[in-house]
């Protein structure tokens, strides 16, 4: 629920408001709309006594979520919530690019692509060091080495970076190194992994699992949300239908949804939604056009040797080719790039 203090509310009484949830042990989150203090409650409503809060002084409205995803919600949160990484935003005005190889496979190879995507624009390093892959006799990703070549190749171009991790584990070691933590479409739904990421204060890119809703999709945020970390960034990465010419089926749709559901910035994966590299470019024009925060685009020197999904990974002059295209785009949406 979301309880609206009235306008220049004196600080006894919010305090008083506040000390009743944390009585009744509920997990709450204070912004300011204009000069009104809002607090929002997590928990079933009905549970909360909501006319008890009601009859508080300096209330003056309280106010029941109806979505199962509360803080999560825009009835919670009515603006859109930047989320600042380094000199970066989004959520912001600029479509974010997030761009670089899907594996992490040699200091050699990241080097070359990280100094390649910030030329083009990219802000933003992803690289893969932990890989879930289909089989395990496929290559499963450096660990730790390749979270510390990522960084070195991101601090030397000047570019934040974002890398998986798949258990909870790995979180507390995973923030030495990246700059955004990933969670996979495989551990959408991993609810130690997520709780685990929302203890931490970094921010984290939660992709759709691959057979969720965007209501359960929603709801993983609200796992990473309950635990303190307000920091969280949608991407839409496809989901499995029985279309068999593209990898997944990039839901552009939902990026549309999600922006009228919820406050969280949204980015849109294009290589692992359509599986191979010459829709990767279609896709991304698309997704700025329909309203996406940002891209997330696999990019890779020579593709035909990437370790990982060389399929669905653009080469350099592709990627510097696309990223041109995307200007008049996010220019007629009233963006930039």
């Amino acid at each position: 629920m979301i309880i609206v203090m009235a306008a220049n509310t004196a600080g006894d009484n919010l305090d008083k408001v506040l000390a009743m949830a944390d009585c009744k042990g509920l997990k709450y989150h204070i912004y300011q709309v204009g000069n009104n203090t809002v607090i929002g409650i997590a928990g079933n409503a009905k549970d909360n006594n909501i006319e008890q809060f009601e009859a508080c002084n300096g209330v003056e409205r309280v106010l029941a979520i109806t979505h199962p995803f509360k803080l999560a919600s825009r009835d919670f949160k009515p603006d859109p919530t930047v989320v600042r990484v380094g000199g970066v935003e989004i959520g912001g005005e600029r479509v974010v690019i997030m761009a670089g190889p899907c594996a992490v496979e040699s200091r050699q190879s990241v080097f070359e692509t990280a100094a390649a995507v910030r030329e083009a624009g990219a802000v933003i390093l992803r690289g893969g060091a932990f890989k879930p892959r289909t089989s395990p006799y496929s290559f499963q990703g450096l660990g730790r080495e390749g979270l510390r070549l990522l960084k070195e190749a991101g601090r030397l171009h000047g570019l934040p970076v974002v890398s998986e991790v798949l258990a909870p584990e790995d979180v507390e070691m995973a923030v030495e190194y990246v700059d955004i933590l990933q969670i996979g479409s495989r551990n959408a739904q991993n609810y130690p992994l997520l709780k685990e990421a929302g203890r931490v204060r970094v921010p984290v890119l939660l992709k759709r699992g691959m057979m969720n809703t965007i209501e359960e999709w929603l709801m993983s945020a609200e796992y990473i949300l309950t635990e303190g970390n307000e920091s969280v960034i949608l991407c839409e990465r496809g989901i499995r239908t029985f279309e068999g010419y593209t990898r997944n089926t990039l839901d552009l749709s939902a990026v549309a949804v999600v922006k009228r559901l919820s406050h969280l910035p949204v980015v849109v994966d294009p290589s692992h939604g359509t599986g191979h590299w010459s829709y990767v470019e279609s896709m991304s024009l698309a997704a700025v056009a329909a309203g996406a925060d940002g891209l997330i685009i696999e990019v890779h020197p020579d593709p035909l040797k990437a370790l990982s999904d060389g399929q669905q990974s653009l080469n350099i002059d592709r990627f510097k080719a696309l990223t041109k295209k995307l200007l008049p785009v996010a220019k007629a949406v009233g963006r930039t790039v």
